[in-house]
């Protein structure tokens, strides 16, 4: 039998707004569910979300969830 293992996530918060950021900025954010200051997701830790967190990491402020 397999070992199924634990998925790891992320928990990604908006600590910055997103006035006079860049309009893909902005989607990028809006795609992970950032809307307004403090607003909070968790996704899971792989390639794609690395990338987008990577284009608005200066907004964001990343845990381990």
């Amino acid at each position: 039998m397999a070992k199924k293992t634990k998925s790891k996530a992320l928990k990604i918060t908006l600590v910055k707004s997103l006035i006079g950021s860049k309009k893909d900025q902005i989607a990028t954010a809006e795609s992970l569910g950032l809307n307004k200051i403090g607003d909070s997701t968790s996704q899971p830790d792989n390639a794609a979300t690395q990338g987008k967190v990577a284009k608005i990491i200066h907004l964001v402020e990343v845990t381990n969830a």
